[in-house]
């Protein structure tokens, strides 16, 4: 575990944490119902590390770049309505079964309740989605509030998520730890002015996670709850 400044974590009462590749392994989920879809077009099936470079943006993004791998930008475009309502049709259907829980997720989520901190989930994947891998996976009821790509009109990087929960909080920013895999969750929090820790095992777009400008990298929610215990 690497940390810039271990005084950080001083005064933190809430924890906003990411779904994808930070709590839940979800790219096998992701890639099934993709190259379900990508077949109904007739396009070749991908590799899960393809995937993983377009998750992260929410399911637009995703099936933009997608579509991009087999057809050119004009035709990705002419499809593009079509293929998110067929790969929303197939991701429902699979949702939570090919994911798995990270180590340390479980443990670090118990030990961040039993500490008396408010806790909320923020992702890019549509609000419907989110709340039923949480629940698939048990995860669903450690969290005060769950907000999905969805919620609101700008997802992450915009900081509006990381500060809709300070205010449902009642908690300034300062006080309030992001935990994420990617940029995209680094700069919602340091855009609302939270502090950011990022786990060295999830997806970040296929760019390393050393690469985010992050409070430190810790190995696992338990660990990042230990640090705040400290």
């Amino acid at each position: 575990m690497t940390l810039t400044n271990p005084t950080l974590l001083t005064n933190i009462h809430g924890v906003i944490i990411d779904l994808d590749g930070t709590m839940v392994h979800t790219a096998p989920d992701f890639q099934v119902a993709i190259n379900l879809m990508r077949d109904e077009f007739n396009l070749a099936p991908l590799s899960i590390d393809t995937v993983i470079e377009f998750v992260g943006k929410g399911s637009e993004h995703l099936i933009q770049n997608i579509l991009q791998v087999g057809f050119d930008e004009a035709t990705a475009h002419q499809h593009f309505d079509q293929a998110l309502d067929r790969y929303q049709h197939h991701y429902f259907n699979i949702n939570g079964k090919h994911s798995h829980v990270y180590e340390g997720v479980v443990e670090g989520l118990s030990k961040m309740q039993q500490m008396g901190l408010r806790l909320a989930c923020v992702t890019n994947k549509p609000h419907r989605f989110a709340v039923t891998l949480l629940e698939k996976t048990g995860l669903h009821d450690y969290f005060d509030v769950i907000y999905g790509g969805d919620s609101f009109p700008r997802k992450k990087p915009d900081p509006l998520p990381m500060l809709t929960v300070c205010r449902d909080f009642s908690l300034e920013a300062a006080q309030v730890l992001a935990i994420g895999d990617s940029s995209n969750d680094a700069q919602a929090a340091r855009a609302a002015g939270c502090k950011v820790f990022t786990v060295p095992y999830g997806y970040n777009h296929g760019q390393p996670v050393q690469s985010i400008d992050s409070d430190g990298i810790v190995d696992s929610l338990l660990i990042a709850a230990n640090r705040i215990a400290a």
